[in-house]
């Protein structure tokens, strides 16, 4: 398998030191006790909001606790696109617009006031293959910039690196059995197949129809995991999908352990009581449990959204999960799946709880709002050295849509198809309950009734 070059670029280790002239001031709110914050914007990309520490102006050294501001990933028609020149573009450049006050908005209006602008020049030209650093240190912002008695200092560190991913796409929605093919350039080649099946009530082996009988999963990983109790009620429950390799070996597989219930009164699957997949993949004869992940319905306000939660499994152990993403995807435009990892020293072991526990796992990092971190930004009390930075996204679209997920997976997750195929059975898993929590008093399509094929 050939991977799909990549550039990551992130925005990191901001702050701002403003010498005492400014402090008397009285057009600008000093950030030693208002907040200070920037936006982060890069041509053709959603701009990205950060908060930036003030630092006293007696510190000569950069803290050595580092944090990431903004993460951008670029693949080769991204860069294309910003490289593109014309009479009215200039070259590429990264524009940081920096505000005294507070990060919030009201009616669609910041609160913060605008003290500086900083641009970073990007010469991105052959950056998939080696690192570069387009900026570390202090630059001079303000009115009085150029002047160091009097002009406030913004420090930042602005990198790119190269970023490979495998990227797979299902050629049909996950619950119509779709092959998944993989992309590279302008290629497409075959290689998965998915079979989208039902368990059959009191089937407890929770075998795919397609599986032989020796991989079926040990009963003792259902009631760890899940509960195929029979409840009062609505509910959705019994799908599964396993992910074949093209010689028709189940490599791959995400099932419903814990039904997608609508809470009493109500139409909707609940927060408090979310439905549950498991991921597994195959090892000794059988499945081991891989991840899980929990799915409900969110109440907003202009539309509903699907809260997500999903933890790695260690070992295959019943004992502890290891949150590595928790957010909410819109249920009418849909959006992206995102494992990324935090870049606080503090975020690996904020996100490792027992998996029984109630909470949402504390640092868990909302896919739209970037946190991993590489290199100098720290991975030190991560308890899996393999697991940081970018792992994998999956595009989920909203509800009533078609749905044809794209893949994408970090080349360093990756060391055989095995690997590759659980990301594709999680991605499978996160689409499919978009429609599992899809209100109660809403039709299901045909291929999700397993009435319609009894």
């Amino acid at each position: 398998m050939d991977p799909c070059p990549f550039i990551r670029l992130t925005i990191g280790n901001l702050a701002l030191k403003v010498p005492l002239a400014a402090k008397t001031t009285s057009s600008v709110v000093h950030p030693s006790s208002s907040p200070c914050f920037c936006k982060i914007k890069l041509k053709n990309f959603p701009p990205q909001t950060a908060a930036i520490p003030y630092i006293p102006l007696e510190t000569t050294q950069f803290p050595e606790i580092q944090t990431l501001a903004a993460t951008f990933h670029l693949s080769n028609s991204d860069i294309q696109r910003l490289a593109s020149r014309s009479i009215f573009a200039s070259k590429p450049c990264l524009k940081i617009l920096i505000y005294t006050g507070s990060v919030g908005a009201s009616c669609g209006v910041h609160s913060g006031r605008l003290l500086a602008k900083v641009s970073v020049p990007l010469d991105l030209a052959g950056k998939q293959s080696k690192p570069c650093v387009f900026h570390n240190g202090w630059i001079s912002v303000g009115k009085g910039a150029g002047k160091a008695s009097s002009s406030a200092e913004f420090h930042l560190n602005v990198k790119a690196e190269p970023d490979p991913r495998f990227v797979f796409q299902f050629d049909g929605e996950p619950e119509c059995s779709p092959q998944v093919v993989q992309i590279q350039g302008n290629i497409r080649q075959p290689v998965f197949t998915c079979k989208f099946s039902f368990r059959h009530t009191g089937d407890r082996t929770q075998r795919s129809r397609s599986l032989p009988t020796e991989t079926s999963v040990p009963r003792s990983w259902l009631n760890s995991f899940g509960s195929e109790r029979e409840r009062p009620g609505k509910e959705r429950k019994g799908w599964s999908i396993t992910v074949h390799d093209l010689s028709g070996s189940p490599v791959a597989m995400a099932s419903i352990v814990t039904p997608f219930v609508a809470s009493p009164g109500t139409d909707r699957v609940s927060r408090s009581n979310p439905g549950s997949w498991l991921i597994l993949r195959p090892g000794d004869c059988t499945w081991r449990p891989w991840g899980r992940l929990e799915a409900w319905r969110e109440r907003g306000g202009a539309s509903d959204g699907l809260g997500y939660r999903f933890e790695l499994i260690p070992d295959g152990s019943s004992g502890a999960g290891i949150v590595l993403a928790e957010s909410t995807i819109n249920s009418h435009r849909g959006g992206k799946f995102s494992i990324e990892l935090g870049s606080s020293p503090t975020s690996g072991m904020n996100r490792s709880r027992s998996r029984g526990s109630g909470g949402s796992g504390g640092g868990a990092s909302p896919a739209n709002s970037p946190r991993g971190g590489s290199g100098d930004y720290g991975y030190g009390l991560w308890p899996w050295n393999v697991y940081k930075g970018f792992v994998m996204s999956a595009s989920v679209e909203g509800e009533g849509k078609c749905s044809k997920p794209c893949v994408e997976v970090s080349v360093q997750h990756v060391s055989c198809m095995e690997d590759a195929a659980a990301y594709v059975a999680l991605s499978a898993a996160i689409d499919l309950s978009m429609d599992a929590c899809r209100l109660f008093n809403q039709r299901m399509r045909k291929e999700l009734c397993h009435e319609s094929l009894t």
